[in-house]
């Protein structure tokens, strides 16, 4: 059955990688409750299992889901509430494009009944998985570092003002891991010591802290260090149609996600 949600690769680090949004199927009953549009699953977080493919062979576990954020929202808590007050959100059961546009044709949207089904079906067991890694990480390393990886359009007004920064950390304002790994992070990642002059901006618990699975399991005094990088598209695809993956620009950018891991793996807890 987890074949069917989920695919998870068991690694020999403390390091778990997480790419909740990178799912693409719809299942077939579906497609007559949608608008046309929504089939292109246009909000996916596109090729990031692809981009972080090399994250395996560092030794780190990876687990990667089958279905489209358009059935639920794995980073978003099962009661639903919104991840940013405030703010236009997207739902658990989405039913909204982002640029805020009706997912659903009128009428169609999910009912109490199906988000409950979904939940059940997808939702929750990618959270059994990921709960029962993390142990299994804990009890081996005696702490693991979870890395949620997401990708975004770098402008979506609906969503956010103006332009995003190339690369946005999230620590749910440090509270999700060890200052000391969220500093080392960040130096990183502003310093980009593999370029000759740094390369892409940087957001540290900006617009995007970190998500529910940031939030939800980033518990460091319980062994759990939990860190979220979203990133704009243009960082490694065309942003805009036909979306594409763009060798060159993912090749860079695999210049800094590979010490960006290295430094998540080899951190240890003071």
């Amino acid at each position: 059955m987890s074949d069917e949600i989920y695919s998870l690769h068991r690694g020999t680090t403390p390091l778990l990688g997480s790419v909740p949004h990178a799912g693409t199927y719809m299942p077939p009953s579906l497609h007559h409750k949608l608008q046309p549009r929504a089939l292109a699953v246009e909000d996916t977080d596109w090729f990031l299992d692809r981009l972080y493919a090399f994250a395996a062979d560092m030794g780190a576990s990876l687990i990667v889901p089958r279905y489209s954020r358009y059935v639920v929202d794995l980073n978003r808590p099962r009661d639903n509430r919104p991840m940013y007050a405030g703010a236009n959100n997207t739902e658990l059961c989405p039913t909204r494009f982002f640029t805020g546009e009706p997912l659903y044709r009128e009428g169609m949207e999910p009912t109490d009944e199906e988000i409950a089904q979904r939940v059940a079906s997808c939702w929750a067991p990618y959270h059994a998985a990921l709960q029962q890694e993390l142990a299994r990480l804990c009890a081996k390393h005696g702490h693991a570092v979870l890395f949620d990886g997401h990708s975004i359009k770098s402008e979506l007004p609906w969503l956010f003002e103006g332009t995003l920064p190339d690369l946005n950390l999230g620590t749910a304002e440090g509270s999700a891991c060890a200052p000391s790994l969220r500093d080392a992070l960040a130096a990183l990642l502003q310093a980009q010591p593999m370029f000759e002059q740094p390369k892409y901006s940087l957001a540290v618990d900006g617009r995007f802290k970190g998500g529910h699975i940031t939030r939800c399991y980033g518990q460091p005094a319980q062994g759990v260090h939990a860190v979220q990088l979203e990133k704009c598209w243009s960082t490694y695809m065309r942003e805009v149609p036909p979306l594409d993956w763009h060798a060159a620009r993912a090749e860079q950018l695999q210049k800094l996600l590979r010490p960006m891991l290295q430094t998540m793996i080899d951190w240890r807890p003071d």
